[in-house]
């Protein structure tokens, strides 16, 4: 199994102990990727996973750079446009780094705007 798909899984864990429900995981389109699309309470959230072996090199939310936010949310736009209701929305970021092979997971709530 890949890095990036067991970070999602591990994710997807995380945020339901958080109370999150998960609607979907990897939601392709010809734009773009959302790893997880959840609700939590009332609103609907678009998450992005970023996993790493460590953080020798910055922590793993570090890298979702200006151009990665734009395509997940023109991405989160063609999502949008599949519903008769457009609930209140955000976008978080699940960082998961190995620390002595024990996965660490940070989430970053309203992790950026569109």
């Amino acid at each position: 199994m890949k890095l990036g798909e067991k970070g999602d899984g591990l994710a997807a864990a995380y945020l339901r102990k958080k109370g999150y429900k998960i609607i979907t995981q990897n939601f392709k389109t010809r734009i773009g990727e959302i790893d997880i699309i959840a609700m939590e309470e009332d609103t609907l959230v678009f998450v992005e996973v970023k996993t790493r072996e460590s953080i020798a090199y910055g922590k793993p939310f570090e890298a979702v750079d200006y151009f990665k936010k734009r395509k997940i949310a023109n991405t989160a736009m063609l999502y949008l446009k599949k519903l008769n209701e457009i609930p209140p929305c955000r976008f978080d970021v699940v960082s998961i780094y190995y620390d002595r092979g024990k996965p660490e997971c940070e989430l970053i709530r309203d992790a950026f705007e569109v």
